[in-house]
């Protein structure tokens, strides 16, 4: 087996080389995780922020980090979910289930993104993250959440193509997964 050589260590991230490849490692202990939540009203809920990364306004389903607050190693995927659709959206879901998991980026990063279904919303407050973001919500209806998105895009908006698949779940993942 080869040498692992540590090139960067940071708080969230660690970069690594292991023969020819250099690719990214989340230090947080499990992942992220990405919520697909729909109101009672067959809406879609969709948060839009600035991703410095990428240095762009992007348009996101609520998702978060799993086990990054302190005292929160143990902290399960949907635990995650739950608090980070309740401080990005201000709803509260009633239900939330384990859809499936995979890597986000599989050739640039370790990090695995888990994909839950939140059901049974109530609307606690606003949303808009926590002090350090500046998160907008958006409510759209669930047929018309493809083309919106696709508008945004064209607005110069950065789509992530995840965001289809979440939409697909929504049709199929009732029987995709049992």
């Amino acid at each position: 087996m080869e040498k692992t050589e540590v090139l960067h260590e940071g708080r969230w991230l660690r970069m690594l080389k292991r023969g020819r490849w250099e690719y990214a490692e989340r230090t947080n202990p499990g992942g992220a995780v990405i919520v697909v939540a729909v109101t009672d009203a067959d809406c879609v809920l969709f948060v839009e922020q600035w991703r410095e990364a990428i240095r762009s306004m992007t348009i996101e389903m609520p998702a978060g980090l799993v086990g990054d607050l302190a005292g929160n190693g143990h902290e399960s995927a949907i635990e995650a979910a739950q608090r980070e659709l309740l401080e990005e959206t201000g709803y509260r879901a009633a239900q939330v289930e384990y859809l499936m998991e995979g890597p986000s980026s599989s050739g640039m990063s370790n990090e695995i993104i888990a994909f839950a279904r939140a059901r049974g919303l109530e609307r606690e407050h606003a949303g808009g993250g926590d002090g350090t973001e500046n998160i907008v919500v958006h409510e759209v209806p669930r047929a018309q959440a493809p083309r919106w998105l696709v508008a945004k895009m064209r607005e110069g908006y950065s789509i992530d193509p995840k965001l289809f698949a979440g939409l697909y779940f929504l049709d199929h993942g009732e029987t995709l997964f049992r």
